[in-house]
């Protein structure tokens, strides 16, 4: 088997469910994704083609993202650190969003999305997240030196959650770029300008 990069699809390869079954709309429902103010979004709308799997990946996201330690500012740089490292502009847009709500400002998220280690704009802690995303996306694992620097600051509980956050964001990111999934309106995409991640 070659080591070659995959194309990835011009368009959607499942489209988001229109009009969903009962079961698929509990599911969509219990995970907080039907608003009256807003539209259902394209990964959950897709999700709905399998609704008991949207209901258990609901539950797991939602304690990630709304139940966990991790406050809210750190919990989206890595998030976002992830989505820019496996080209998921999809991911990046959304937590864009979420990352100005939890305190992020336009410019660090910029910054997420440059390539090589993160610099000395970042603070040490902060550096330390950006290194664990980056080391989980290119290497499968977190060095020695990075585990020494989360741990200065987080709990065993705590990196626990943030090694799991990092993974649970990688498989989306994998999701939406397999399966085509398109930007919902109005989310923004990359910053601009952007550097492509490497690799």
């Amino acid at each position: 088997m070659t080591d070659k990069r995959v194309e990835r699809p011009e368009r959607p390869r499942i489209i988001p469910i229109g009009n969903p079954s009962a079961e698929a709309l509990r599911s969509l429902q219990a995970v907080g994704a039907i608003r009256a103010d807003a539209p259902t979004l394209n990964i959950f709308a897709t999700l709905a083609r399998n609704p008991p799997l949207l209901d258990q990946f609901g539950r797991f996201a939602t304690y990630l993202l709304k139940e966990g330690a991790l406050p809210g500012r750190e919990r989206e740089l890595v998030i976002l650190r992830v989505g820019w490292r496996l080209g998921s502009e999809y991911e990046f847009g959304q937590h864009t969003i979420e990352g100005r709500r939890e305190g992020l400002t336009d410019k660090e998220i910029a910054g997420v999305a440059q390539d090589g280690a993160p610099s000395d704009r970042w603070n040490t802690d902060d550096r330390a997240l950006l290194a664990l995303a980056d080391e989980l996306c290119l290497h499968d694992g977190v060095s020695d030196d990075t585990w020494a620097a989360l741990s200065r600051r987080w709990s065993e509980a705590e990196l626990l959650e943030l090694v799991v956050l990092a993974g649970a964001y990688r498989m989306v990111c994998g999701l939406l770029t397999a399966v085509g999934i398109e930007l919902d309106d109005g989310i923004p995409g990359w910053p601009q300008p952007v550097q492509p991640p490497a690799g």
